[in-house]
């Protein structure tokens, strides 16, 4: 009888020593996880802009005299060369000679700004001259895999934007000419006044677009200089955007862009025509001080997608200033820094037998949703999202279910 109940008694405290080392032994760690995959991947930056015109046409008085009621309202559409205003001559005897001399320097200075545009546009000639011979060598070599393909793209968006410059030299060098124009109207009306007076100067539009502001509406006098109305052509709509110069550095010239947010359906799709040289400082929403500079920002979607927009509406820039087609994807929670490191390494908890392996990791580029890894991990594998600190290396683990 001792030895049966010495038995029951060995037998029970081995259950209870089994019971209380149960009940201490540490638990698995839930933990979320997500798997390791091949995706594309973008980095961008992302900033508030607004549309702007690069040249709005102030439309001013030649000369003195006196204006007739202008019936053009804003928005109306005009030709190129469409009468804008008329003005009757109204000249005084006493300015005759001053206000000839003037007009003859304005004629002189038109010529000069005629000359000028005519060199731009040969300038800009030699510049789509090169540009399409660069791209057909970078075809040629890209045909036979010398080049990255983003060495091709860049130098087709350089013929494009090469071929921009020449039509506003173009557009440029056909405004100079209707100014020399309108200051030699102006010069004949001062030399001739007895055959001109009472007889109406037409004051036209230097280029087709859309009438964006009347400042003269009322009949009535005016000075020579008075602005008459505004000008614009909408179809060279551009955005610009203010960006901090540690950024603007990532975002060069012909970096494709998307255009959101803009009021309208879907994304217009764009490209960074320039970044001004100049920054400047602005104080930020938080009070702090701000070093950003405008980057400026073509519209490559076609006018028709996008003709409800005016200019200063706000939209928002997407900067793509890096984009990978096939990248090794994580999500950008499950990466964090390597522990007593200081070479700044990355790592990640990777889930291997059950259990959280801390794997080094080498981080290539991350946005607000994913982490591009280019080494330390394979496809497949599963990382934990948000790591909580009961997780180290070696710690069981087990997925939560959701």
């Amino acid at each position: 009888m001792k030895r049966r109940s010495l038995i029951v008694a060995i037998a029970a405290g081995v259950c209870a020593a089994a019971a209380l080392a149960w009940a201490f032994a540490p638990r698995p760690v839930e933990v979320e996880v997500a798997g390791v995959a091949v995706g594309a991947f973008e980095q961008t930056i992302d900033e508030d802009g607004k549309t702007r015109l690069p040249e709005r046409h102030v439309i001013s008085a030649p000369l003195a005299g006196r204006l007739a009621r202008i019936t053009l309202r804003e928005g109306d559409a005009v030709a190129a060369g469409a009468v804008v205003a008329t003005l009757t001559p109204v000249l005084s005897p006493l300015l005759d000679e001053r206000s000839a001399r003037e007009a003859q320097a304005r004629v002189d200075g038109a010529q000069a700004q005629l000359a000028r545009a005519g060199v731009r546009i040969e300038r800009a000639r030699v510049g789509v001259l090169q540009a399409q011979l660069e791209l057909t060598r970078s075809e040629q070599l890209a045909q036979g895999g010398f080049i990255a393909p983003t060495k091709l793209d860049s130098d087709r968006l350089a013929s494009q934007a090469a071929a921009r410059e020449l039509e506003t030299a173009q557009q440029e060098r056909h405004i100079a000419a209707h100014d020399l124009e309108q200051a030699r109207a102006a010069l004949m009306a001062m030399r001739q006044p007895a055959s001109s007076a009472g007889r109406a100067l037409a004051v036209t539009s230097p280029i087709a677009g859309q009438v964006l502001r009347v400042v003269q509406q009322s009949e009535g006098t005016v000075v020579q200089g008075t602005p008459l109305a505004e000008v614009g052509n909408l179809d060279r709509l551009e955005v610009i955007a203010e960006l901090l110069t540690t950024d603007a550095l990532r975002a060069q010239a012909g970096t494709p862009v998307r255009i959101e947010r803009w009021g309208g359906p879907g994304v217009l799709d764009g490209r960074v025509k320039r970044v001004e040289p100049a920054a400047f400082t602005k104080i930020s929403a938080l009070g702090v001080e701000e070093q950003r500079v405008n980057v400026i920002i073509d519209i490559t979607t076609p006018r028709a997608q996008w003709k409800a927009l005016g200019e200063a509406y706000r939209v928002s820039a997407r900067i793509v200033v890096t984009a990978v087609n096939e990248a090794l994807l994580v999500p950008a929670s499950a990466v964090f820094p390597l522990p007593d490191s200081d070479d700044h390494e990355m790592a990640a908890f990777v889930i291997s037998n059950g259990r959280a392996k801390l794997t080094p990791v080498e981080l290539a580029g991350r946005n607000g949703i994913s982490a591009w890894v280019s080494g330390g991990l394979t496809a497949g594998a599963k990382v934990i999202v948000y790591p909580p600190t009961a997780v180290r290396d070696g710690v069981r683990v087990r997925e939560r279910k959701v």
